[in-house]
């Protein structure tokens, strides 16, 4: 913690804050039928060299092994020069229904030739268009064949800056509804944001040179060809990318978590994006270049990532805005850098990124690339229990009431029995007391 305050030059008051994170009036005003608060480990993934730049990444995560594992990913990036990392322009989709419109062709056509007319009624924040942000264009797509019947669907484009968008998003699509519905002649249904939010993309890229994976039981290079043999798995079987995916996650959504940002809207996003060529499949890839004897391991992560900065729980929350200093994120900060590499399709991919939320979308994955690296590292040579199985030891100790030092005895007891059972646990805890 004094390393910490020191990084983030957190005051007295912040650093007591962490320990006891949000008051029950806090809580009461955020959601409703308050009873209680619900406490996570907060962690720091360390090592992180992002764009040049140094980071300490706040991670709110029950699992053990998550943090130490994608600090020891973020390590084995420092070796590649670190991790480099981009984003679009932060543009959310709000979605308009259309139903009971008579020539769907002709509807189109007065849509688009409207188009000014609308973006213009669909302007609905002025601090948000201030900024340089706000409605920036429409789409007209064509549902023909439903079980409700014919749609025509209006996609409203919405740069949301700094924020995560929803609010706006969703407030736009109502103020364009009856506006859709003269220029078409049909019935507004739903109106609302779509978390696919696939024009708000950020991505994450490395290369680390083969002898970084060096080790006493497996050489470097064989240790890389194995990772890229795994991600080819995850690929092309929807059964092995679910539980690939899953372990991105653990540390996207950590971070997400402790940010105060909406992790089962951007789940959501990044499942249907892994999916979107009709199977689903890995949100990351691997593979080896170079010669033999001087082989690269080439990672990528690129996935639809709305997150915000200012808003909701970022400002609401106690906590979160402690994680965002501590990643210089606190103040909707820009630092100027516009961190835009290519995108896999091109899409956006010169507008420079906002500010503080593109920042913050690099970084989370950032943090997924480099969870996915050590748990394919770990998988592909020792496996993943070892490591694994030491932290829930510890686990497995706490809930057999040991506590203290006696956790780490016991934990270390179980390991060596191989037997990481609360009984046995327990058994070893009597003894030790006897």
């Amino acid at each position: 913690m004094e390393i910490l305050a020191g990084w983030a030059e957190l005051s007295g008051a912040e650093t007591a804050l962490l320990a006891e994170s949000i008051g029950a009036e806090e809580a009461d005003a955020m959601i409703e039928n308050v009873v209680g608060r619900f406490a996570l480990p907060l962690g720091i993934g360390a090592n992180f060299l992002i764009n040049g730049r140094n980071y300490l990444v706040p991670m709110a995560v029950e699992e053990p092994s998550v943090v130490a594992a994608v600090s020891f990913g973020a390590l084995l990036a420092r070796a590649g020069g670190g991790i480099s990392a981009g984003s679009t322009r932060p543009v959310m989709i709000a979605q308009v229904q259309l139903l009971d419109v008579g020539d769907p062709c002709k509807a189109e056509k007065e849509i688009v030739a409207a188009r000014e007319q609308i973006l213009a009624c669909a302007e609905t924040s002025p601090s948000l268009t201030r900024l340089g942000g706000g409605p920036q264009n429409i789409e007209v797509r064509h549902l023909p064949d439903t079980p409700a019947g014919p749609m025509l669907v209006v996609h409203l484009l919405i740069d949301c800056r700094d924020a995560m968008g929803a609010n706006a998003a969703n407030t736009s699509a109502e103020a364009v509804a009856p506006l859709l519905e003269q220029l078409t002649g049909g019935r507004a249904g739903l109106r609302i944001l779509s978390n696919l939010s696939d024009k708000r993309r950020a991505w994450a890229e490395v290369e680390i040179p083969a002898n970084a994976f060096d080790s006493v039981e497996f050489p470097g290079r064989e240790v890389v060809h194995r990772i890229a043999e795994a991600s080819a798995f995850a690929y092309a079987d929807p059964y092995r990318a679910a539980t690939h995916n899953k372990g991105i996650f653990n540390g996207v959504d950590a971070v997400l978590l402790a940010t105060g940002n909406d992790w089962r809207a951007v789940e959501a996003g990044a499942h249907a994006w892994a999916a979107r060529d009709g199977q689903y499949r890995s949100l990351t890839s691997w593979h080896v270049q170079g010669a033999p004897g001087s082989e690269l391991l080439h990672g990528r992560l690129e996935m639809p990532l709305a997150v915000g900065t200012v808003g909701g729980a970022t400002q609401s929350h106690p906590s979160s805005r402690i994680a965002l200093k501590i990643l210089g994120l606190d103040a909707g900060v820009n630092d100027g850098q516009a961190h835009v590499r290519p995108c896999s399709n091109g899409d956006e991919a010169a507008a420079p990124p906002s500010g503080a939320a593109a920042r913050l979308s690099e970084i989370v994955a950032a943090v997924g690339l480099a969870q996915n690296l050590a748990a394919l590292r770990a998988l592909a040579t020792i496996g993943i229990q070892k490591g694994h199985m030491r932290l829930h030891a510890r686990q497995v100790a706490v809930s057999a009431g040991a506590q203290g030092m006696a956790v780490e005895v016991i934990a270390g007891k179980l390991v060596s029995e191989g037997t990481i059972r609360v009984e046995r646990a327990r058994e070893l805890l009597r003894d030790t007391d006897n």
